[in-house]
């Protein structure tokens, strides 16, 4: 009910981009194959950010 006042996390927010990224890579791979790939490119970077912050706060 109060998550509207609730700020979200630095690994929120990359995994919120994360999805739509991969939302994108898939919706671009039906007809744009280098620009689907261009989009997973981004996305596993942005991947290996929240692992790096994932193993930072373990």
């Amino acid at each position: 009910m109060f998550k509207f006042f609730k700020k979200s996390t630095e690994l929120e927010q990359l995994q919120k981009k994360y999805q739509i990224m991969m939302q994108s890579a898939f919706e671009l791979s039906k007809s744009d194959r280098k620009g689907s790939d261009q989009k997973t490119a981004e996305a596993n970077k942005i991947l290996q950010e929240i692992e790096k912050l994932e193993r930072k706060t373990s």
